[in-house]
């Protein structure tokens, strides 16, 4: 108990400087360079995909490296120069990830944090997680038609890590910790997704009320 009041000052440090740089608003001002509001297009995320769908495929590109950056170096950042140790570095990578759900220079926007959950795993498992993400991208486009099918592809990707980490005696306690932010993540995601489908529905039936409104007045 007494290491982790000393190591607390260092601990917070690093939660902090993880959710800044989670937070930098990259969907946000590469879009604004195109003359886009990434919040009012598409999805309303600022995200990889949003944005190559939106904006164009180079963009979209530079996005995702840079979002799966974010989590890659809250990780080694809060590692290599706070100290932090297992399975507390799970607290910065979790902060990281709320950086980009709610984005201090983005009005508390952001996207799904799918690409910075990916940063911080490869960071925390760097070689079972990059067979992990590779899998779960296998999956997911090989379900493209499937509803949720990029979810679908989280699922498996994690799935897969738990197995191999288990198979190959790494910590069960760390794979288990970012397999619950995975959980939060989807959670997030899902989430906005039936917010947004709500929100559509919604603008939909007042589309078609507005006419039927107007034709009864006449």
């Amino acid at each position: 108990m007494s290491e982790l009041l000393e190591s607390m000052p260092m601990l917070l440090a690093s939660v902090a400087v993880s959710y800044i740089l989670g937070a930098i608003p990259l969907a946000d001002q590469l879009s604004k360079r195109h003359g886009i509001d990434i919040f009012s297009v598409g999805t309303g995320l600022a995200g990889s995909t949003n944005v190559r769908k939106t904006v164009g495929k180079l963009p979209g590109l530079m996005v995702l490296v840079g979002d799966i950056a974010k989590g890659s170096l809250a990780v080694i950042i809060s590692r290599e120069i706070f100290g932090v140790s297992d399975p507390w570095i799970l607290l910065p990578a979790g902060a990281a990830i709320l950086g980009h759900w709610a984005s201090i220079f983005s009005g508390l926007r952001g996207g799904d944090g799918l690409a910075t959950l990916g940063g911080a795993t490869l960071a925390l498992f760097p070689i079972l997680g990059f067979i992990s993400i590779l899998i779960g991208m296998l999956i997911q486009l090989g379900g493209q038609k499937l509803p949720y099918s990029s979810l679908l592809g989280v699922v498996a990707a994690y799935g897969s890590l738990a197995a191999l980490v288990i198979v190959n005696e790494g910590d069960r306690t760390l794979v288990i910790g970012i397999g619950g932010l995975a959980g939060l993540v989807l959670s997030w995601a899902l989430r906005g997704h039936k917010r947004r489908r709500h929100e559509s529905d919604w603008e939909q039936a007042e589309k078609t009320t507005v006419p039927q409104d107007q034709s009864n007045r006449h």
